[in-house]
C-alpha cells in the first residue's frame, strides 16, 4: 500500500510520468488535470487513478532509473544508463563489493554502484567540489543508500584512502594520473573501469595503461542504444534519441605484466 511519504511515479503516458512524495494537502498539477495526493494513501502499487480532466493515470513503484531522472537534482553532466549498466557488469562487482569513484558529481554512478554491492558492500566516492557532494548526499538519500556510501571532499590523484578494494571506476578529466596509486589500492585482478567523452582521452589512456605494465586486457568500448517507438501503428526507430555519450576503458590490475611484442 502506499503511504504518506513514500515517492510515487504518476505515470499518464510517456511524455507525462513524474515522481512525487506523498504529501496530505498537495496537489500535482499536469497538462491534462490535477491529482490529489492524498488520494494516493492506501491504494495498492500500479493502481489506476483520475485526473480532475477524467484523464487516467497509474501510480507505480519508482525504480532507481525513474529515481535518477525524475527526481535527483542534477548539476552536472551524467551517465547514462547504457553505459553504467555495462560499466557495473564488466567491473564484476556484486553484493559484498568495496569499490572507489572518482568524480561523483550529481550521484549517478554512485547510485548504482552502492545498489549494486548491496548493504554488505560500500562505495568510497572522490569529488574536490563540495558543493556537488551535497547534491549527491541528498539524491542518495532520495534512494535510501546513505548508508552504503561515503565521499570525501579530496583530489584523488593524490592518493587512494582505501585498500583491498575490488574496482575503481573513474569520471574525470585525466583518470591516468590515478594509475600510480593502483599498487595501494587495488587487490590483484582487481577491476579499472573509466570514462572518458573523447577519443584524445582514450588514446592517452591506451598509452598510459601499456607504459605502467600492470594493467591487462585493456577493452576499448563505445555502447550505442537505439529505442524504438513503442507504437503497433508506427513501429520504427525514434527520430531523436541518446547517441554517443563517452567511452568505457575496462582494464585488469596485475602486480607485474609481461611486455608484449605487438
Amino acid at each position: 500500500m502506499i503511504s504518506e511519504g513514500d515517492l510515487v511515479l504518476v505515470y499518464v503516458d510517456e511524455r507525462r510520468s513524474r515522481v512525487v512524495r506523498v504529501v496530505k494537502g498537495k496537489t500535482l498539477h499536469t497538462d491534462r488535470g490535477y491529482l490529489r495526493l492524498d488520494d494516493l494513501i492506501g491504494l495498492e502499487w500500479g493502481s489506476s487513478v483520475r485526473l480532475s480532466t477524467g484523464v487516467t493515470a497509474y501510480v507505480l513503484r519508482p525504480t532507481l532509473t525513474d529515481l535518477m531522472f525524475k527526481f535527483f537534482k542534477r548539476v552536472t553532466q551524467v551517465i547514462y544508463p547504457k553505459d553504467l549498466a555495462y560499466m557495473v557488469l564488466q567491473s564484476g562487482i556484486g553484493e559484498g563489493s568495496r569499490v572507489a569513484e572518482a568524480g561523483v558529481g550529481t550521484g549517478f554512478l554512485t547510485a548504482v554502484l552502492a545498489w549494486t554491492v548491496g548493504s554488505s558492500g560500500h562505495v568510497y566516492g572522490y569529488e574536490i567540489n563540495k558543493e556537488y557532494i551535497d547534491v549527491a548526499l541528498r539524491n542518495l538519500e532520495v534512494a535510501g543508500l546513505t548508508s552504503r556510501v561515503t565521499i570525501k571532499n579530496k583530489d584523488i590523484t593524490q592518493g587512494i584512502d582505501e585498500r583491498e578494494l575490488d574496482a575503481l571506476f573513474l569520471d574525470i578529466p585525466n583518470p591516468w594520473d590515478v594509475f600510480p596509486h593502483l599498487h595501494d589500492s587495488l587487490k590483484p585482478s582487481g577491476t579499472v573501469v573509466v570514462f572518458v567523452p573523447t577519443l584524445n582521452q582514450v588514446l592517452k589512456i591506451l598509452s598510459q595503461a601499456r607504459e605502467s605494465k600492470f594493467l591487462v586486457d585493456v577493452r576499448v568500448s563505445e555502447v550505442i542504444l537505439r529505442e524504438y517507438q513503442a507504437t503497433t501503428e508506427a513501429l520504427r526507430p525514434r527520430t531523436i534519441g541518446v547517441t554517443h555519450t563517452g567511452y568505457v576503458i575496462t582494464s585488469r590490475y596485475v602486480k607485474k605484466a609481461k611486455t608484449q611484442e605487438t
